[in-house]
């Protein structure tokens, strides 16, 4: 497709604005280890390790089987952003505008407010996450008090380590999208570096009995009530919930590839490949903390802190706070704010967006530790995903099976009686019936005690049937191109 080909001929200011613009392939200048570094980043977060470390010690299912499912899960969710990266790369347009072509130009409002909602959720919450590893630094140069006062379970260093966060993600954010890449770029690889020497660290201290405690985990305990294979797919389910918010605006920095090869390299790299090598360094460590301090910690600053040494403690602090801000920006930061701009281009600009959402995450992060982290980190993802899974369903049917992936560029950013993303005053009635059918069912998977056995694996039930539904209701409309 020509570069001629992606300028907008009419531009109804109500859909355009240069940061929903086609990106022309003269433009964009990732290549496969961006990609990698972006799925990098999201697996080496705290949260991602902490979640990681979390599946092995509570289904009751060998050390072996959930390796699997977690691999299983980097492979699934492969083929998932494959099916969203897909569309972006052809036509070098974000989440917000794609979504345009199943819910209508101004349906798509919609889903992007749904996806902007949770990604400022994750936004805060990771943002908490990241400023732990600041407090650890700040917390091994001070050496404070050990009873020290809390603010809704946050001490003073605490509060100044998640201010300190908050305000280096927005400038960061303003600078641009060439310096996150950069930063994701050197943080990425060098965080692996650190998980080596901490795992290595760990192995030495805890000596012949690491092996010991590992076979404990490899074996089993088979506790999960509803059995083992119930227990494999929740491990899988809950993976593949971790990466729903990505999954979904996948398109948002799918856009930046140059060309549909190099994503797939990248994904294939940075999902099934890293995951399986992340994990096992996360499952060597817990079982290292277990012989070496007497209980299991799954929060690796929680682990360095343990260990007496000060320069470990620095290199890992500075690198985990690099690596759960990366992806914090790319994958919570950017889409709410192209999602906030989508809803009135003409006077928001993705950098007011990104204002707004910061804004609003600073009050969910300072939430997390006295509120939110009760409902538990598997609620918490599987809940979130459930909301967003219908939604990808739609988007992702529409484009294969209705539109047999073929869009007109132009009346994506067309909003005139007749044009072909139109449908009803901008709004796609079939698709908002097919999301509210399907994400009442994935939710409550989640929730209703009857769907326990479902709890798991919400996100792709939720998917499948919003997809499922968005054919039956769309295969007989006649379709625009």
């Amino acid at each position: 497709m020509a570069n001629d080909n992606f300028q907008i001929k009419h531009i109804d200011p109500t859909l355009h604005n240069e940061d929903l613009a086609p990106l022309p392939p003269g433009k964009r200048h990732w290549g496969w280890f961006e990609i990698f570094n972006v799925w990098s980043n999201d697996i080496q977060s705290l949260f991602g390790y902490t979640l990681a470390a979390t599946l092995f010690i509570s289904y009751g299912l060998s050390g072996w089987a959930v390796l699997a499912g977690i691999v299983l899960a980097g492979f699934i969710v492969m083929g998932l952003v494959q099916l969203t990266g897909k569309p972006s790369v052809k036509y070098g347009v974000p989440f917000p505008v794609m979504a345009r072509s199943s819910m209508g130009v101004r349906g798509a409002n919609f889903p992007a407010v749904v996806r902007g909602i949770v990604a400022i959720f994750w936004y805060g919450v990771q943002t908490y996450f990241a400023s732990t590893a600041l407090a650890l630094l700040l917390n091994a140069l001070i050496e404070p008090a050990a009873d020290a006062p809390t603010l809704l379970g946050i001490t003073a260093i605490g509060w100044l380590s998640y201010c300190l966060v908050c305000a280096f993600q927005v400038l960061l954010f303003v600078r641009g999208m060439a310096w996150i890449t950069r930063f994701l770029n050197w943080a990425g690889p060098l965080v692996y570096v650190v998980m080596i020497a901490l795992m290595l660290i760990i192995w030495c201290q805890a000596g012949p009995s690491l092996l010991t405690e590992l076979g404990t985990i490899f074996s089993g305990s088979g506790e999960y009530e509803a059995g083992p294979v119930a227990a494999f797919f929740a491990v899988v389910g809950t993976m593949v919930a971790y990466f729903a918010a990505v999954v979904i605006n996948y398109g948002d920095f799918a856009r930046f590839v140059k060309s549909e090869k190099q994503m797939t390299v990248g994904n294939f790299l940075g999902l099934p490949v890293s995951l399986a090598i992340f994990s096992v360094i996360a499952l060597v460590i817990t079982a290292g903390t277990v012989v070496v301090f007497g209980e299991t910690l799954t929060n690796p600053t929680d682990i360095v802190a343990r260990v007496d040494s000060l320069t470990l403690t620095i290199i890992a602090a500075l690198t985990f706070f690099a690596a759960t801000v990366g992806i914090n920006l790319v994958a919570n930061f950017i889409p709410p704010a192209y999602d906030i701009a989508n809803l009135a281009p003409a006077r928001i600009s993705a950098r007011t967006g990104g204002f707004i959402t910061a804004a609003i995450a600073f009050f969910i992060g300072a939430l997390w530790v006295a509120f939110i982290s009760q409902v538990g980190i598997a609620a918490f993802v599987d809940t979130l995903g459930a909301i967003l899974a219908p939604l990808y369903g739609i988007i992702v049917a529409d484009y294969y099976l209705v539109r047999k992936q073929q869009l007109n560029l132009q009346d994506l950013f067309s909003a005139e009686p007749g044009s072909s993303y139109y449908f009803n005053g901008g709004w796609n009635r079939k698709a908002m019936i097919a999301f509210a059918v399907a994400s009442v069912f994935s939710v409550a998977s989640v929730w209703v005690p009857v769907l326990s056995q479902l709890h798991g694996y919400a996100w792709l039930l939720g998917a499948l049937l919003g997809a499922v539904l968005h054919y039956l209701l769309m295969r007989n409309t006649p379709t625009k191109q």
